[in-house]
């Protein structure tokens, strides 16, 4: 009989005080994952997918690109870049059509149906959680985050709802996916700033580092944060939310560290003037790489900051569907540490950049005073081989695409505001006196350029 006693006991969880004690709710749930997951961990079949922030630049080609790969797609949006163009009065360079038009338009020219919900991913947890609970999605791809690093410098207003919409927004959805318990995977859209971007004197990894603690004891760790603005800093954030709720809950987690977009239209955007993807040509939201090609078409002088010294990671808007597709074909198992890749696909120095669409062009570079505080100078290598593993094979700058640019840029240049493509933020007090009291710096003063690194 004592033993029989001791079989049983052996099968119980816990004993604590003469009580039997429950394994803790986030353990179970993990268990539970870990089952349900493993029929469909990297099954390329057809999934449900959430795209949260799919009216945006990234967002909107991402939500083609999976919809035409045959996946049901959910658009949640709560349309806060048009917004923001409203604010800074500035709208995108092509005509973006209103969301009900575009995805009808999409449905008219495929068949294909992506349904839209208007939610406040940050305000609005309630009707979040709802919603992922009732359709319980196989995987959520998260663009829904201010993303423009000028703008989140540009006050104390645009700090706040930077750092309030980014972070809540992101600990809004890892809870709700929690509670709902729905085995979701989460792609995530981070960036290349959260590793900085002084000089590291060596490649930088993808997500993590092998150290040595004191003591002599081996370590895998978080690559050290290093954000260069308030942007940068709520993707930091991110980072750590995502570790603890993959540790703590089990949920699967890809976070994507993306470089500088390039690009305005994929061949699924072109194929309808209903369908064009927005273009930022402002100080705020314009990307470097576009910004120049706009100005090049509109014979406006391009704007380089500083010296142009600048390294920079660059990858095309076409790549970014393509690897967020790849990141969802390929999951972490429940309970497995996030998984992290360089969303890059070459570096390359700002004023080497504009030497380049200066000569094809014939427009010059116009070097101004820096609103950034950040080094004058940089290199930077990174890796990439995990994409490169999955097939992926990077669009590299090319002179046919750059063509494309600007055959947009032109078609459209009756809707720019040449006062726009000026910076109006400035990262501090000092950088924004030291920007007024400076006149242009002379294209002659940049010093010539060292070969950028390339991305192995």
């Amino acid at each position: 009989m004592y033993h029989r006693i001791i079989e049983l006991v052996a099968f119980l969880p816990v004993l604590s005080i003469g009580f039997i004690v429950s394994p803790p709710r986030s353990q179970e749930r993990v268990y539970r994952r870990q089952i349900s997951v493993n029929s469909e961990a990297h099954s390329t079949e057809k999934k449900k997918i959430f795209v949260l922030g799919g009216d945006g630049f990234c967002g909107w080609p991402t939500a083609l690109h999976l919809s035409n790969e045959g996946h049901d797609v959910t658009i949640i949006d709560n349309l806060s870049r048009r917004k923001i163009d409203i604010e800074l009065g500035c709208d995108s360079l092509t005509p973006i059509s209103p969301m009900e038009v575009r995805i009808n338009a999409w449905k008219e020219l495929t068949g294909k149906t992506i349904e839209f919900s208007d939610i406040d991913v940050a305000e609005e947890y309630d009707r979040l959680a709802t919603l992922i609970n009732n359709e319980r999605p196989n995987a959520i791809v998260h663009f829904a985050e201010q993303r423009a690093a000028p703008y989140s410098q540009k006050g104390e207003k645009q700090k706040r709802y930077t750092v309030d919409n980014n972070v809540r927004g992101t600990h809004n959805l890892l809870t709700a996916v929690v509670e709902a318990d729905c085995c979701a995977h989460l792609v995530h859209l981070g960036t290349m700033g959260v590793y900085g971007y002084g000089t590291s004197g060596g490649e930088i990894p993808e997500g993590y580092i092998d150290v040595i603690l004191p003591g002599g004891r081996e370590a895998k760790i978080l690559h050290p944060a290093y954000p260069g603005s308030v942007y940068h800093t709520t993707k930091c954030l991110d980072a750590l939310l995502f570790q603890f709720y993959a540790k703590n809950d089990g949920v699967r987690i890809t976070d994507l560290h993306q470089g500088i977009v390039w690009g305005t239209n994929t061949k699924l955007t072109a194929m309808d003037d209903r369908l064009l993807n927005r273009f930022d040509y402002d100080g705020d939201y314009g990307t470097v790489l576009n910004r120049f090609l706009m100005q090049a078409a509109l014979d406006v002088p391009l704007t380089v900051y500083g010296t142009g010294g600048q390294t920079r990671a660059f990858i095309h808007i076409a790549d970014t569907a393509k690897c967020i597709q790849l990141a969802i074909d390929n999951p972490p198992d429940a309970g497995a540490p996030v998984e992290i890749f360089n969303q890059v696909a070459e570096t390359r120095r700002v004023r080497d950049i504009a030497n380049v669409i200066s000569d094809l062009s014939g427009v010059p570079a116009r070097f101004l005073p820096n609103p950034r505080q950040e080094a004058a100078e940089n290199e930077l290598d990174v890796s990439n081989r995990k994409f490169r593993s999955l097939g992926f094979e990077p669009t590299l700058l090319d002179d046919a695409l750059f063509d494309e640019v600007q055959l947009v840029a032109r078609k459209y240049m009756d809707r720019c505001i040449p006062t726009k493509i000026l910076p109006a933020s400035f990262w501090n007090r000092k950088r924004a006196k030291e920007c007024a009291e400076q006149s242009p710096i002379e294209e002659e003063s940049a010093e010539p350029s060292k070969p950028a690194t390339t991305v192995a």
